[in-house]
């Protein structure tokens, strides 16, 4: 693997390309995360297929997001991605947020190969505003070592059912950084919030219609600690009702699980999808 940035629609896009023989899949991940957080997914298909993880914009290593940050700006900055590298059929895989991106990918270009959403591209309503919000007061929060930062990103995914994992420390690690003397996440709460509100104005049902490759949805249905699942069965209903040719999988595994600890449920679907393309 290696980390590599090319310029995208006027500043840096910042991703990890894994190589591999099959194709390409570009992944995307959710609102906070970061190209790691797609890390057990890579694992799996590298080598068989290039595996391409981004960073979005205002994460990572990427540029800050612009000033109107949203789906559909980062939903341009990987069909500029794809033109860039001159990618042919590649296969799209987005996880939370990351999955409504790559549907709106799809939706606008002609040459996707396969769609993969992993619990995300769904309609949004206060229930999931009320599981999110609490958390992204950590993004501004200044801490005074990294250490300090990755003990309270632990004790918030313990709280969110996750077993914590060298992995995970390495997430907590890669996305803060050193500033004016004590150590925070090196994204901006507002534009994170502005990138959350676009779910909002986000309608699946538009999106899919204009989706022509296949699409697995993978649905996580598990509690998130003593909070439900974030999206509910009615959230899929026009994600469902719309797509030209769906199939939907539905994991016990919770809303964070399904990329902080390897999903073997999950991981035999994906290949089959993979298989039939």
């Amino acid at each position: 693997m290696k980390y590599q940035s090319i310029d995208v629609n006027g500043s840096a896009l910042h991703f990890a390309d894994y190589p591999g023989e099959k194709g390409t899949i570009i992944a995307a991940h959710g609102l906070t995360g970061n190209n790691k957080q797609l890390h057990y997914y890579a694992e799996l298909l590298k080598g068989e297929y290039r595996f391409i993880s981004v960073d979005l914009k205002g994460r990572g290593n990427s540029a800050p997001a612009p000033a109107n940050t949203g789906i559909e700006l980062h939903t341009q900055d990987i069909l500029a991605l794809i033109d860039a590298l001159e990618i042919e059929q590649p296969i799209l895989m987005g996880y939370s947020m990351g999955a409504f991106i790559m549907a709106n990918v799809a939706s606008k270009c002609s040459d996707i190969k396969g769609l993969i959403l992993l619990d995300g591209a769904a309609t949004c309503t206060d229930h999931q505003r009320q599981i999110v919000e609490p958390s992204l007061g950590r993004i501004s929060k200044p801490y005074e070592t990294a250490e300090a930062y990755v003990e309270e990103i632990r004790n918030i995914y313990g709280r969110l059912g996750v077993e914590w994992t060298d992995h995970l420390a390495d997430v907590g690690h890669y996305e803060i950084g050193e500033k004016d003397s004590h150590w925070e996440n090196k994204s901006d709460e507002e534009k994170i919030r502005q990138d959350f509100q676009s779910f909002y104005d986000y309608k699946p049902g538009e999106v899919v219609k204009n989706v022509e490759c296949p699409i697995l949805l993978i649905h996580s249905t598990g509690e998130i600690g003593t909070m439900p699942a974030l999206f509910l069965d009615e959230s899929y209903i026009e994600t469902q009702k719309h797509a030209k040719n769906i199939w939907k999988f539905t994991s016990d595994s919770n809303h964070y699980t399904l990329v902080f600890e390897e999903r073997k449920d999950v991981n035999q679907v994906v290949h089959r999808f993979l298989e039939n393309l």
